[in-house]
Parts: structure tokens; sequence; C-alpha cells
């Protein structure tokens, strides 16, 4: 066993490897970028390869003199991420960091979703962190700096979202995953940081998918999602996530209406309960189309109604983000990819 480190908060990330699942757009593209930024070699993983490509030319022309790879990957299938964490370590001399952070995102009612839809989410999301994790931290104990290890959740998974219930449960899954992991590695040199971000400006709203009464799920979602005063600018999250990894942070939530609900569920679950269920009065009801299709097909091409008019306005940001973090490029024929 190897011996343990301590845990330093001056600790430098210069000339470490590091592993990025999720990391062709949005947030894991951003500290992939982060990461690069402390001068540390990066493999980003993801599942499309048209978008991996894109995300490692744009890394590239950021960082000239840096040092970034590109692996497709399923995070979902075991031998695959064994592969990943394989070649990651034979090509950089080791595996030193990894941030776990593939996920999908799907909006909707529960009912509308279905099992499946659960099911989806669990094995993106949770299996996927816990797929990643295992993998990871026999290098981990191996890396001469002491592995860190980051499983991305989400404030969704600290309390349960109406609408947005896959998500949380499989959020709520990755939290007690990342708890339990860093009580069982740090006697390793290990650590592991469960992140909690709340809404953040990344052009998720493009690849979330909708159901139910789509365009009014997708209103209301990219608008929240871009709204100044209740989501994060995703660069500066990206900049907030390393520097935890890098000092070995336990837990980190994002945002202050995160860390409000944080609280407000930890001392009156059954108040917030009951806020929760006081704001499903304003989301659309569960009927509508049971397919759930990507907001990139859900948006509209120009606002119509008020209501539309509302959340161009309030999501400008987002869409803006959307731009910038490789969230708008896929075609209709890799859109409609498993």
């Amino acid at each position: 066993m190897a011996t343990p480190l301590p845990f330093q908060a001056s600790e430098s990330l210069h000339g470490l490897s590091a592993v990025v699942t999720g990391g062709s757009r949005g947030l894991g593209l951003l500290i992939a970028d982060e990461l690069m930024s402390r001068d540390c070699h990066v493999t980003l993983a993801a599942r499309d390869a048209a978008e991996l490509q894109r995300a490692g030319a744009l890394l590239r022309q950021r960082h000239p003199e840096g040092s970034v790879r590109t692996a497709v990957t399923d995070v979902r299938d075991k031998k695959a991420v064994a592969d990943l964490f394989q070649q990651a370590a034979a090509a950089c001399g080791g595996v030193d960091v990894v941030i776990a952070n593939a996920g999908i995102i799907q909006v909707a009612p529960a009912e509308t979703v279905g099992t499946a839809g659960f099911d989806d989410a669990m094995g993106t999301i949770f299996h996927g962190a816990l797929n990643t994790s295992l993998e990871a931290l026999p290098y981990l104990r191996e890396s001469q700096a002491g592995g860190r290890l980051a499983l991305i959740g989400s404030v969704g998974g600290l309390l349960a979202v109406p609408h947005l219930l896959p998500y949380s449960c499989a959020k709520a899954a990755v939290g007690a995953l990342a708890e339990g992991l860093y009580a069982e590695s740090a006697r390793d040199g290990v650590s592991v940081t469960a992140v909690h971000p709340g809404l953040m400006r990344t052009g998720s709203h493009l690849h979330a998918v909708f159901g139910g009464d789509r365009r009014r799920e997708f209103a209301w979602f990219s608008a929240l999602a871009g709204t100044p005063l209740v989501s994060m600018d995703a660069r500066r999250a990206a900049d907030r996530i390393v520097t935890a990894v890098q000092r070995r942070r336990l837990r980190l939530v994002l945002t202050p209406a995160a860390r409000l609900a944080d609280k407000a569920h930890g001392l009156a679950p059954v108040l917030t309960a009951r806020l929760s269920h006081a704001t499903t009065a304003l989301l659309p009801t569960a009927d509508g189309e049971r397919e759930l299709r990507p907001g990139i097909d859900v948006e509209p091409a120009a606002p119509r109604t008020l209501g539309e008019r509302l959340r161009s306005a309030g999501s400008a940001l987002n869409d803006r983000a959307a731009r910038v973090y490789n969230e708008r490029h896929r075609t209709a024929a890799e859109r409609h990819q498993p």
C-alpha cells in the first residue's frame, strides 16, 4: 500500500497528467482548458469523435505549447474506460488527476421520461462516474504527486428538482460515491472532491433532451440557466473546480443559490419539499410528446410567444456560451447518434 501523503493546499499541478471525461464541450472542455493553463498534460474523453476533434483543436489553439490528447470513450463501458486509463498512463507516464464529468440532462415530468430515462441517467451519470473512479484509483495511488479525483455532482443531487428527477437521482448517487471514496482513499494518499455546481452558463440547454410540452420545457430551462443572478459564468466555475481539486477540498458547492438551497434542505427538508411542490404549478404538465429530443432541435428558430421572447432574452448569455464552448456545432446526423 502506498505511503499516505500529506494534503497540502499549495501543491502545484505543473507537469501532472490529467484525464477529463465528458471533456468535449461545456464544463468539461473548460475544466480541461483550466488544467492546461496550470501546465497539465490533458487527456479528453467523450463519446462523440467529431466533438472531441473540435475540442482538441480549440485547446491546441489556446495552448500551442501545451499537451492534449483525445480518446473516444463511452464511460458506460467498463472495458473502454479501462483502455482509456491504460493508454493515458502509457502516453503521459501515469495519471495524477481525474475529473469525472460525463453526464446527460433530461427535462420532462418523471412519467414522461419513464423508467428507461432513469436507466439512461444512472448509466451515464452514476455508472459512468463509478467506472471512471474504480479504473482510475489504481493509477492515482501510484501517482508520485498523490492522486486527485473529482466527481462532478450537482445541486440537483442535493435536493430533488421537479422535471429533472432522473438527473437528480443520478447526481445524488454520485455525491454519495464521492464522499464514500474520500473516506476510503485518503489513507492511500488520494484525495476525492465532490463538486456540486448550481446553474452555469455552458450552453448545455442545447444538448439537454426535452419531453412532454417540449417548447415550454425548453423555455423555462434555458431561460433559468442563462439568468446572471441565478447562474454562474462557466469559465469562473471551471477555475474554482480546478482550484478545489488542486487544494484537495472534500466538497465544493458552486453559486450562492445552490449553497442556499443546500443549507435550506439540510435545515428544513419538509419546508424545502413543499416549496419545491409549489414551483411545479409554474411548470408544464405531463401532457405532450414522450419522445425526448435535444434542445438544439426544440429551440424555436424565431421566438413567437411572449414566453419564447422572454426565454430568448433571459438565455442570451447561455446562447453565447453555447457558441464558444463547442455546444452548437453538431450536425443533424450526429445529434441523433446514441
